[in-house]
């Protein structure tokens, strides 16, 4: 197998492209993401919701010691839905449909845990970052509170099949739009979106009668420029809205690798607090869905219209 280090992430790692792709690939998941197109793509962003897909393999929920519920909380459910209306307005937006407890698009290709695996990995692979160490990988070990997912270990070339089967494809499709949003445009901005437990709520802010509703996360001033996040802050704090920037979350892999503001791509993380727009129990949407989707369509149309005057006219404002 190629060394990654050679590869772009939506680029196979494979030796023989046309090699099909084994213990990964599970029937259920033959289209493993899908792009929501505009009618035309009117706007220089790209929405991308990693974390919303909600397929589980027959295989994977056999192979699991947890129910599908606990599962389930780890999604960012919904968060394809919220953004819809933003997408409609004339921007694609590219959606997982596996879970991220099954593969984590939005770390690098191989952070992989040795202790979870039968056999030998790749002597390439990532093995010592924070994330694998807290059980958060590529192919995830835990979810919430430290729960093991699999009652017992993989083999190496599922692991790896995942990887070719789910996350270079991701990447491969995120990769274009970026693509074709610079060609169309000129710039390129793009959205990656997310949700977070209102758990994860620094206990600073419970103490103090406060909460959170959303985390810009812009890599702390080095995924974007043009001034998108402060416009952005300012335009959600004005319809009612408590931020935080950066903290607890800066921005993940997807966020860090496609910023890169000096090739005119910029990239922000947006997390959203689960409480305001759902039952984070049962998973249902509470009442004020509607409203908090309008209001990011609202939010993310002006910034697409601001980056339209390039930086004289976001400065200005």
């Amino acid at each position: 197998m190629t060394h990654p280090d050679e590869q772009q992430p939506w680029q196979s790692s494979s030796p023989d492209a046309a090699r099909p792709v084994q213990p990964g690939a599970d029937p259920e998941l033959e289209q493993p993401h899908e792009i929501v197109w505009p009618a035309a793509p009117l706007l220089p962003l790209v929405i991308s919701s990693p974390h919303s897909g909600n397929i589980y393999p027959r295989r994977f929920l056999q192979a699991s010691r947890l129910d599908p519920m606990t599962l389930r909380r780890t999604e960012d459910a919904h968060v394809d839905a919220l953004l819809a209306p933003a997408a409609a307005l004339g921007v694609p937006m590219l959606r997982a449909r596996f879970p991220r407890a099954y593969l984590d698009v939005n770390r690098e290709p191989y952070e992989l845990d040795p202790r979870m695996f039968e056999g030998r990995l790749p002597s390439w692979v990532n093995s010592r970052s924070m994330r694998v160490a807290g059980g958060l990988g590529t192919i995830a070990r835990v979810v919430g509170d430290s729960q093991e997912i699999y009652a017992r270990k993989l083999q190496v070339d599922e692991g790896l099949g995942r990887i070719e089967a789910l996350y270079r494809p991701y990447h491969a499709a995120l990769r274009g739009l970026l693509e074709s949003a610079l060609e169309q445009f000129g710039q390129a901005l793009l959205i990656d979106c997310h949700s977070m437990p209102s758990s994860s709520i620094p206990a600073e802010l419970h103490q103090a009668g406060r909460s959170v509703d959303m985390v810009l996360g812009d890599r702390y001033g080095t995924s974007v420029g043009l001034g998108i996040v402060d416009r952005m802050e300012q335009r959600l704090r004005e319809l009612g809205y408590s931020v935080r920037r950066n903290k607890p979350y800066a921005g993940g892999f997807i966020t860090e690798y496609y910023g890169n503001p000096s090739s005119n791509c910029h990239a922000v993380q947006i997390e959203v607090n689960r409480a305001i727009y759902m039952n984070e129990k049962t998973l249902e949407r509470l009442p004020g869905f509607g409203q908090l989707a309008s209001d990011l369509a609202r939010v993310i149309e002006e910034i697409a219209g601001a980056m339209g005057g390039g930086a004289q006219r976001l400065a200005a404002e």
